[in-house]
């Protein structure tokens, strides 16, 4: 029997198959999950001109540094304003939040630090407080991007954040990543589509939903989902026919009689025993057409870890993506638990407030496909560790 392969050996063979897509231009309001290819930079100065950080009024900070000056009140700034007025000596601009500075004042005195505040601004006021320097509460020209700065770099992940703050810097359109195209297989007679009543002996299919949700997180399509039983030559047949970068199969990889997966490819693709639990059954190759092909466990439990530690890299790899795993924390174990020795363990962790503890009572089997419900992250167990005790502190990649 042949050895196992560390986790990070069977990674690295992955990701050295790997070669970036395409890309497509995209305007900004719908690229909203894809990843750059190219730096976008900014067309316009953030703030676009000296503003005001404070409703209250602007002055010339000489004549209220000493505090206790009483100020004439010769203008009113409202937002959105393209006024300029003039200030001389003595004289205040009453201005809102977000209006443009007048060129002749230098800081901002809040309503509050005024003896009449709002309902006393007009006419004349007192100021109580002087600013703390000259430019107090002015938002200055640029002074967050400038046009011509990278508003985003390449390989960055094109969220809510994101998308906000590249309409901010008047960028209309992006280049982005195609996204990979995905052929979701699961395999197995004792499957059933998800929502029909399982007979005897059979199971619901979640691995293939579960996939295709995984695979949409990661950015990508899918563009294909299937089910087949245990003859190879319904898988071969299968194969044939789907146009995809990726092609992931569930189940039939492992040393079983009936393991489709294993008896259609054994000559094309690699078939390894990783060390890791769970999840121990892997297969990887390139396919003849090109797709990267991931024969992946049949257990859900084995089919979410899996995903995790190799389909997700390689998905998000192919897409540019500057940061291809998740970040990663190390916390305390609140429950004790198991590992199994000369493996690493991944297993579904639930977050209660003090620590981690295992998803499900009944630790990390991975045929327990109700608690990854409950998980919120997976804790890392090293290899030569063979028990986790209440208190220890684990490695732990966090879902967000």
């Amino acid at each position: 029997m042949s050895a196992l392969v560390p986790i990070g050996e069977h990674r690295e063979r992955i990701l050295a198959a790997v070669s970036r897509l395409g890309s497509e231009e995209l305007p900004v309001t719908g690229a909203e999950g894809r990843t750059l290819v190219a730096d976008a930079l900014s067309l316009l100065d953030i703030p676009a001109f000296d503003n005001s950080a404070m409703d209250g009024f602007a002055v010339r900070f000489d004549d209220v540094k000493a505090g206790g000056a009483t100020l004439r009140v010769v203008a009113d700034v409202p937002a959105g304003s393209a006024d300029d007025p003039r200030l001389a000596a003595g004289d205040a601009a009453r201005i809102m939040t977000g209006a443009p500075v007048p060129t002749e004042a230098d800081a901002i005195v809040p309503f509050e630090d005024t003896a009449g505040g709002l309902a006393d601004s007009l006419g004349s006021i007192r100021v109580t407080r002087a600013p703390r320097a000259r430019g107090a509460h002015i938002r200055r020209r640029a002074e967050d991007l400038a046009a011509g700065d990278i508003a985003l770099p390449a390989g960055r992940p094109l969220g809510p954040l994101q998308i906000s703050s590249l309409i901010a810097s008047g960028v209309t359109s992006v280049a982005v990543a195609r996204r990979p195209r995905v052929a979701v297989v699961s395999t197995g007679a004792e499957l059933t589509a998800p929502g029909v009543v399982p007979g005897a002996s059979e199971i619901p299919d979640s691995n293939s939903t579960l996939l295709e949700r995984l695979c949409a997180q990661a950015g990508a399509e899918v563009v294909v989902r299937a089910h087949v039983g245990d003859d190879p030559a319904e898988l071969l047949e299968r194969l044939e026919h789907t146009a995809a970068d990726v092609v992931i199969t569930s189940g039939g990889v492992s040393a079983g009689a009936y393991e489709p997966v294993k008896l259609a490819l054994d000559k094309r693709i690699r078939f390894d025993r990783v060390a890791m639990q769970p999840g121990k059954p892997q297969a990887f190759g390139v396919l003849e057409d090109g797709a990267l092909f991931f024969g992946l466990p049949g257990n859900p439990v084995s089919v979410a870890v899996s995903f995790e530690m190799f389909v997700r890299p390689a998905l998000l790899a192919l897409q540019g993506r500057a940061q291809i795993d998740r970040p990663r924390g190390r916390f305390p174990a609140t429950e004790g638990w198991r590992t199994p020795v000369g493996r690493t363990q991944v297993i579904p962790v639930a977050w209660d407030g003090a620590g981690v503890r295992p998803a499900t009572a009944g630790g990390s089997g991975s045929h327990l496909a109700g608690g990854l419900g409950l998980a919120d992250a997976y804790a890392i167990v090293d290899a030569e560790t063979a028990f986790v005790a209440p208190g220890d502190v684990v490695d732990v990649m966090l879902f967000a």
